[in-house]
């Protein structure tokens, strides 16, 4: 069994900001949470120490990759395996950002706006040298993307029922079906059961 090792708020953010800028840029990393999880929080908390050690980072929202309603939705608004496979534009976000990040050096904050269901019509961003990318979202390990280091924000079943809002209960199926695919393959596994007292995954 794996053992933990209990940490503060900020001794995460501290070991975080540790994994990405032991990383020469350009980096692009991941922050991977259910929605309940909030690891675009965590991804924000984590930039701003990078940036305050004088290393320019961003963050990208898995959100900010959705479909348009008319793709996630065709098989309707609650359908979990949707949720899984269609709802987040994962091909772009490796198009748009990983690999442009790590090639051209231009990439795209967003892709599409889930409110007006329209393109935001984002300026693609050029990247400085020693850039840093933390990609935050749901389901985001487990999709053979290009992503390191990569943070894993893991909850119980019962945890991910009890902190989701009722309209998106719908969802929790998809998330827990998708971790236990995925396994513990990232190089931060941080049980966060509750924010405030999160630990770390020994190593060793």
């Amino acid at each position: 069994m794996p053992t933990f090792r209990p940490t503060t708020p900020a001794g995460l953010v501290q070991a975080c900001a540790a994994a990405f800028e032991a990383r020469r840029g350009p980096v692009v990393g991941a922050i991977d949470g259910a929605d309940a999880a909030h690891p675009d929080r965590l991804a924000e908390d984590v930039a701003s120490a990078l940036r305050a050690d004088g290393r320019p980072a961003a963050i990208v929202r898995v959100s900010d990759y959705i479909r348009p309603a008319s793709v996630r939705m065709e098989f309707g608004r609650t359908d979990t395996d949707s949720y899984r496979t269609l709802w987040f534009d994962y091909d772009a976000l490796d198009r748009e950002v990983i690999t442009a990040l790590t090639g051209s050096g231009v990439w795209l904050p967003r892709l599409w706006d889930e409110r007006t269901d329209r393109s935001p019509r984002d300026r693609p961003v050029t990247a400085a040298s020693d850039q840093v990318v933390i990609v935050a979202g749901p389901m985001l390990l487990g999709r053979g993307l290009a992503l390191s280091p990569t943070v894993r924000l893991t909850m119980s079943e019962a945890a991910l029922r009890r902190t989701t809002p009722p309209e998106d209960a719908w969802t929790v199926d998809a998330v827990v079906d998708h971790a236990r695919t995925v396994g513990d393959e990232a190089d931060l596994t941080v049980r966060y059961e509750h924010a405030d007292r999160p630990a770390i995954m020994a190593t060793g």
